[in-house]
């Protein structure tokens, strides 16, 4: 099965760039203690089981100094074919007033660099609250966001359904940059029918947006205990609203490692959408990511 990985994470401990892994602390994800080790491409090899990895995208790794991570993963001798990672998604807070520097530096270290992540969830339950700010709302984000366009990079989009119309917005005001949304949306609410239809609602704003994909990952996230059964709606439901031209697979790798082995993932996926022709089936694991990415040609 082959399949080009759209959202991957490495780290190395050692460099004092991620403390939320050096010293964990219960969140959302439950106990994530067992993925606090260095993490990098020869990991990701060991734990693809029956997967052939086509490429990998790296997505920024929550690190103190985006710059040093960037810098760190440009350094990586990867010896396996293909060599990992194949794009890289960078961190960067866009309400600073260093963003134009913080971008620029990580541009000039390395080639591969194709976006840009900052996670913007907000949430009332302190649980799944990561960031505790509406940077969306903030002028000075809004007016670095522009930024992106200027350097041709897409904007890894992770947020909740109540941020989506805002989002959608967002998207609306810069046509020319690319947004995909982390994780499907993150169906966070998920204790009354009012919270699937909000994130059903929020995904079709967004869909409505023709520079917005989806990307299908991270399902144990926010159900640790999933099955086929549990995330195929949310997969159905998602490729339903964004098409199969704007919606590709992912791993979130080693974070849903933490709920089941890496091939499983991968499997579960294929079995969701057995019924897609080999054409739908290949853009979805494959050659979406490809383009939406702009890997080379040859991954």
């Amino acid at each position: 099965m082959q399949v080009i990985d759209a959202h991957v994470h490495f780290w190395q401990l050692d460099q004092g760039n991620q403390p939320w892994l050096e010293r964990p602390s219960p969140n959302l994800l439950g106990d994530y203690s067992p993925m606090a080790h260095d993490v990098g491409p020869a990991e990701l090899r060991r734990q693809r089981g029956d997967i052939e990895l086509l490429g990998a995208v790296h997505i920024e790794a929550d690190a103190v100094d985006p710059v040093r991570e960037t810098r760190w993963l440009a350094t990586l001798d990867d010896e396996g074919h293909p060599p990992l990672p194949s794009a890289l998604v960078i961190g960067a807070d866009l309400s600073s007033p260093e963003a134009a520097r913080t971008l620029e530096a990580q541009l000039e270290h390395s080639e591969k660099v194709r976006g840009v992540r900052q996670i913007l969830n907000v949430h009332e339950d302190p649980l799944f609250d990561y960031v505790g700010r509406h940077y969306m709302s903030e002028p000075a984000w809004r007016d670095n966001f522009r930024l992106l366009a200027r350097h041709d990079l897409s904007f890894d989009l992770q947020i909740y359904p109540s941020q989506m119309a805002q989002a959608a917005a967002l998207a609306a005001e810069h046509p020319d940059t690319r947004f995909l949304l982390n994780h499907a949306g993150m169906y966070v609410d998920r204790q009354s029918v009012e919270g699937w239809r909000a994130w059903r609602d929020g995904l079709r704003e967004l869909a409505a947006r023709d520079n917005v994909a989806v990307k299908l990952s991270g399902f144990g996230m926010l159900d640790h205990h999933w099955t086929v059964g549990s995330i195929r709606p949310l997969i159905l439901e998602a490729i339903d609203a964004f098409g199969v031209e704007r919606s590709l697979f992912a791993s979130n790798f080693p974070v849903d490692g933490l709920y089941a082995r890496y091939a499983d993932i991968w499997h579960a996926y294929a079995e969701i959408v057995a019924d897609a022709s080999p054409d739908e089936q290949r853009a979805l694991f494959v050659d979406n990511a490809r383009r939406l990415y702009r890997l080379a040609p040859h991954t």
